[in-house]
């Protein structure tokens, strides 16, 4: 369902990371609309029988992108955090919503950094390629989540 190739660098070896090329929205929409649910693991391949690692959140983000065109698309991105943290050991402190200008404010004050970056840097991505929507938090508040009532939203502005 995806195509990518492997990341190259001038001077690292990423090793065997994949950066997406395609996705197949064609064959992703008619599963979609036989009622098949689609499950999607970080792996994809270069189309030469090489199996690549490709950042979850990148899957995820490259998925809603091109079912957006077709569908009206909420994008989730769940893990053991409560949403985007203002401080990263404090789960009380959640955002509950983040937009370009606050987010760029967060970096530099160095409230948000390492894995969050990408994670953010892929949601805002998302809204720029037509995704409606982009929420942060806990993978056990799923319900919550979709409904906005816990996590953090990605908000244009």
């Amino acid at each position: 369902a995806m195509l990518a190739h492997k990341r190259k660098h001038a001077t690292l070896d990423y090793g065997f990371v994949g950066d997406v090329d395609s996705v197949n929205t064609s064959m992703l929409e008619t599963l979609l609309n036989q009622g098949i649910t689609i499950v999607m693991a970080p792996i994809t391949h270069d189309q030469k029988g090489q199996l690549l690692n490709t950042n979850a959140d990148t899957i995820a983000q490259e998925l809603a992108n091109s079912l957006s065109k077709s569908y009206g698309v909420q994008l989730v991105y769940s893990f053991e955090k409560s949403g985007v943290l203002l401080d990263a050991n404090d789960d009380s402190t959640v955002i509950s919503s983040i937009n370009p200008a606050y987010y760029e404010q967060l970096k530099t004050e160095q409230k948000i950094f390492a894995g969050m970056i990408p994670k953010l840097d892929n949601a805002f991505a998302a809204l720029r390629q037509g995704v409606r929507k982009v929420i942060i938090g806990k993978a056990e508040e799923l319900q919550q989540l979709i409904a906005g009532k816990s996590g953090t939203s990605i908000v244009h502005e």
